[in-house]
């Protein structure tokens, strides 16, 4: 009885297996480059400087660092709407930072997906 699809042997024709070869490779290099983005840090400041955070390309806060002077015992408010601004933009700031980093792996082939 014939067998129905599939290769003869089992084997995959040449350019399937380097096809196979530069998927495994872009992934191994994908890999590679997210690690890398991970120990990479990204900062932002707000209230001129006032306020700094600090985060991982991980998106974890590492640090925050609060001048002295944006302490106002009165408006405690305003410097949490520092921190909170400095935080949105560090992380926004690594987050572009990986796509930037897919987008260069992938060559733009992602067709607007999320990853």
């Amino acid at each position: 009885m014939a067998r129905r699809g599939g290769f003869p042997g089992g084997a995959m024709p040449g350019n399937m297996a380097n096809l196979m070869k530069q998927a495994q490779r872009m992934q191994r290099q994908m890999e590679e480059s997210q690690k890398e983005l991970e120990t990479k840090e990204f900062s932002a400041k707000a209230g001129g400087g006032a306020v700094e955070v600090v985060v991982s390309g991980s998106k974890e806060v590492l640090r925050v660092t609060i001048s002295p002077e944006a302490v106002d015992p009165d408006d405690v408010e305003m410097l949490q709407d520092l921190i909170v601004a400095a935080t949105n933009e560090a992380l926004k700031a690594a987050e572009e930072a990986g796509g930037e980093l897919m987008s260069k792996m992938t060559g733009g082939l992602t067709g607007g997906l999320p990853f």
